[in-house]
């Protein structure tokens, strides 16, 4: 990977733009493309940029910083592009050889998945697909009846597979209606008696892939990857109030950025280290990543909330970018990861 962790990309369009077509803009897309953005952590064998973890996470930090909307969907689609490991090989060089491919989806358990001759019917609503009108096939995880009726394991958990599937299969619902992060466009899908084969069912814990980055386990990925959009978000946020808010109300926040910063790269220090030992992933150090995040995110928030009294208008005008940031950020701590 061309080791530049830091984007300088235009600025996405005014805040009243972006919320009025409640998207990314075109430009931002073709941006994302001419950068390989949505292959961030794709092998270079199937046309990615196959990052180290580290590189990874300063890239997508930096786009939160750029824009929260930004940061968030690369950090969902790519990582949805991760499961490349997870795809059986034949099935994931078809896929990624030779297309651009754009995976998103629903980590929600919202729909079964019927046995068939073939392979599966599918059928469900699934909520929360991050980028949902730039995928070019979503991901969604889909329960296993059995004759009709749903099973538990012994732990009482209920049997699934995750599953691939065309964009041109699934029916969009235009429902992400929030005050932040609008541009995601992170909206429900359906799928209504979709048949898929055998080679589109994948399981997060099958990995396929030699690259140390699929060593990982998949909870400490996905809450390394969004833990650095809060963090970004959070910076960007301080940079807007250095102009109208004092130092000495800024520095709580600094200081939380700081010890945030220092904690992503120490536990993906750590992480990095274990695979490349080729160890077990120890359960100890997952709960520990978990938790450091969670609290990471509590502090950066209470700092942020320290500071918005000081902002003035600026802060309350829809219009600011200062607002929108503030809307974005709170937005993004509403997703279950960090407050289950």
């Amino acid at each position: 990977m061309n080791r530049r962790n830091h984007y300088t990309v235009m600025h996405l369009s005014a805040p009243p733009e972006i919320e009025e077509s409640r998207q990314l803009p075109a430009s931002i897309l073709s941006w994302i493309v001419r950068h390989n953005l949505w292959n961030l952590w794709v092998p270079r064998d199937f046309g990615g940029l196959e990052a180290e973890l580290l590189d990874g996470l300063k890239t997508l930090q930096s786009l939160a910083r750029i824009d929260g909307s930004l940061g968030w969907t690369v950090t969902l689609c790519a990582g949805a592009n991760y499961f490349i490991g997870n795809l059986k090989p034949e099935f994931a060089a078809e896929l990624f050889t030779g297309n651009r491919v754009v995976l998103g989806g629903s980590g929600g358990l919202f729909g079964d998945a019927c046995k068939t001759a073939s392979g599966y019917r599918l059928n469900g609503q699934w909520r929360y697909a991050t980028g949902a009108p730039y995928l070019t096939h979503f991901t969604l995880n889909a329960r296993l009846p059995d004759e009709g009726k749903v099973l538990t394991n012994h732990q009482g958990h209920e049997p699934f597979s995750s599953f691939v599937v065309p964009a041109d299969q699934v029916e969009v619902i235009d429902d992400w209606q929030t005050m932040g992060l609008v541009a995601t466009a992170t909206h429900s899908f359906k799928v209504q008696d979709v048949e898929v084969t055998e080679q589109q069912g994948f399981h997060y814990e099958t990995i396929f892939l030699p690259q140390a980055i699929y060593q990982l386990n998949f909870s400490v990925f996905a809450d390394l990857t969004l833990w650095v959009n809060y963090i970004g978000m959070a910076e960007h946020f301080l940079t807007l109030c250095s102009d109208c808010v004092s130092p000495s109300h800024l520095q709580p926040l600094q200081e939380t950025l700081n010890h945030a910063n220092q904690m992503v790269e120490t536990l993906a220090t750590e992480c990095i280290k274990v695979v490349s030992e080729k160890e077990e992933f120890p359960e100890q150090l997952v709960s520990k990543v978990h938790r450091e995040a969670s609290m990471s995110v509590v502090h950066i928030s209470q700092a942020v909330t320290a500071i918005y009294p000081y902002t003035g208008i600026k802060g309350a005008s829809q219009n600011s970018a200062l607002n929108q940031v503030f809307r974005d950020y709170f937005t993004a701590t509403q997703h279950h990861i960090f407050t289950a």
